[in-house]
């Protein structure tokens, strides 16, 4: 069997969003365009469970993950972590939305998310209208919560 190469390309905003298939935190296996099928994905990368920044990132999600499906979107969050790990993490913080376990990071190589100083999983979020199309890219290491009213400002006008 000949493994498949993942070709990395920064995703931009009019890119079509790869499509792919990860297990979330209870084990099921998430499809990308099956949940675009039903609504505006909200993507977004992280580095971490359980780390102060990305507890941070999620928890403001979680705060106003009722406007974002209100607004037609999905909110869900990629890292390396282990179906376990996202598992506890959701637990913890009452987390409503889908983790993703990307452990061979290859969706991150896919989508072009950039390291931090090197070796750090960078941050960054991606809008995707139903169509696949992405609207809005924001990448910021340490500034967290701007993920979210990025995210929910570019919702806003395509509503």
């Amino acid at each position: 069997m000949r493994s498949q190469r993942v070709v990395e390309h920064k995703v931009g905003m009019g890119d079509v969003a790869p499509d792919f298939t990860l297990p979330s935190q209870s084990g099921e296996m998430v499809r990308l365009w099956d949940l675009l099928a039903q609504s505006s994905v909200v993507l977004y990368f992280y580095p971490k469970n359980e780390t102060p920044v990305c507890t941070v990132q999620a928890c403001a999600f979680r705060d106003s993950y009722e406007v974002f499906t209100k607004a037609g979107a999905e909110v869900v969050g990629i890292s390396s972590d282990s179906t376990g790990s996202h598992s506890r993490f959701a637990s913890n913080y009452r987390l409503p939305f889908i983790l993703l376990s990307d452990r061979r990071r290859e969706v991150r190589r896919r989508y072009g998310v950039p390291n931090t100083m090197g070796t750090l999983p960078g941050r960054a979020t991606y809008v995707i209208d139903r169509e696949g199309i992405v609207h809005h890219v924001f990448s910021s290491q340490f500034n967290a919560a701007r993920h979210v009213t990025e995210a929910l400002s570019i919702l806003q006008k395509l509503s």
